[in-house]
Formats: structure tokens, C-alpha cells, sequence
């Protein structure tokens, strides 16, 4: 019996994005992640299945062999550091950016030209760490996992490196972008030792993924 491939997706955009490329290959997911409590989903394929995972973990189930492929934002390969993971596709999907985002009242680029020590906040860390290094800022990291955008209004924080989709919710609070770091999307990401294991089937759904990409 031929074992079964096992893909790492997270809710969200990244799923729902993910499913047309699916959908080239052949795979149909049988059940709606919103509308069950199931973390590990059918498919219309007997030998193809969900799991349902963090973002911030698809690429370490995918490392140790918990999926043999995964659906994950560049930034997410960024912070875990991309060991063990073979990386044949830029999806092209769940596009934002990462952005350097301070209170519309502070003078961010007079602050940096002062060379003063900015406290920033984010779960960025390698990302932020590596953007100001580059440019001889200092700073000190604040991580945090959640509603970023309360560091700089409480004073927790000067400024913050998160993504940015719309900028609506930076709108919202008050903020504004005042660099962009990095433009981000979803990458396909392979178990190394799967792609050996189980090629052919592997190769089958990449191929698929890439016809599906060239055509948008």
C-alpha cells in the first residue's frame, strides 16, 4: 500500500488560496475547516490528506515529517530558517509585505538620521534584526505575538515590523508605514526525505502547482 501524502496548511487566506492549486492537481478537500473541528481533513483522493496547523508551524511538521509538503508565507521560512526543506515553488499566493510602522505623530526618519536606539516591536525578529543591521540602526527587539499594533499607542514600543495587507488596520490605529521591507508570499515546501520517498506522486502535485501558476 502506497503511503499516504500528507499536506500542512493553515486557515485563512492561505488555505482558501491554496485550494485552486489543489484543484489543478486533482484534490478536492471534502470538508470546510471554518465548519469542523477536525484538524486532519479528507480529500476526494484516498491518498491525500489536510492537516490543519498554525502558520508559524507548517514548516517544522514539514521538516520532522508530520506532512510531506506545506503551504507557508516567505516570511514564516524567514523565521524558522528553511532547515531541512526542499523549496520548488513561489506560489504566488497570499500576497502583503513586511513593513516598519510607527505613530503618525513620531518622527521616525529624524529619530534615525539622530541615531538613536529605536525600540521596536514584532515577531519578526530575525527579519527586523537583519533590516536594521543593514542599515546601522540600533535597536532593541520586543517580541510579541499578537495585536502589534498596541505596542506603539501604549509606549511599549517606538515602531513595529509587521505585514501589511490593505494598511486598513494601521489606518484604523493610527499608524503609518514608513518602510518597506520586503514584499512576501506563500512558498510550496517539501520533506526532503518524502521527496525521495514518495517522487513520483510528489512530482505529480508540483507539476500541477506550477502549470496552475503560469496560467494566472
Amino acid at each position: 500500500m502506497t503511503p499516504p501524502i500528507t499536506l500542512a496548511l493553515s486557515k485563512g487566506r492561505i488555505f482558501d488560496e491554496t485550494l485552486p492549486l489543489l484543484a489543478a492537481a486533482g484534490i478536492a478537500v471534502l470538508e470546510d475547516p471554518e465548519k469542523t473541528r477536525k484538524l486532519i481533513l479528507p480529500t476526494n483522493q484516498e491518498g491525500v490528506r489536510v492537516v490543519l496547523v498554525r502558520a508559524t508551524d507548517v514548516p517544522t511538521y514539514v521538516e520532522y515529517g508530520g506532512a510531506d509538503l506545506g503551504v507557508t508565507g516567505k516570511d514564516t521560512l524567514i523565521e524558522h530558517g528553511g532547515q531541512g526543506l526542499f523549496r520548488p515553488l513561489d506560489l504566488r499566493i497570499a500576497k502583503c509585505h513586511v513593513s516598519v510602522a510607527v505613530r503618525s505623530d513620531f518622527d521616525y526618519r529624524h529619530a534615525v538620521h539622530q541615531g538613536a536606539r529605536l525600540r521596536v516591536a514584532t515577531k519578526y525578529t530575525s527579519i527586523a534584526r537583519d533590516f536594521f543591521a543593514g542599515k546601522g540602526v540600533h535597536v532593541d527587539l520586543i517580541k510579541l505575538y499578537g495585536s502589534m499594533e498596541l505596542a506603539p499607542l501604549t509606549g511599549l514600543a517606538d515602531a513595529i515590523v509587521d505585514l501589511v495587507s490593505t494598511g486598513n488596520t494601521l489606518k484604523a490605529n493610527h499608524l503609518v508605514e514608513v518602510e518597506r521591507i520586503m514584499d512576501i508570499s506563500s512558498h510550496l515546501v517539501v520533506n526532503q526525505a518524502a521527496f525521495k520517498l514518495k517522487q513520483a506522486r510528489l512530482r505529480e502535485i508540483i507539476g500541477a502547482f506550477e502549470s496552475a501558476i503560469r496560467k494566472d
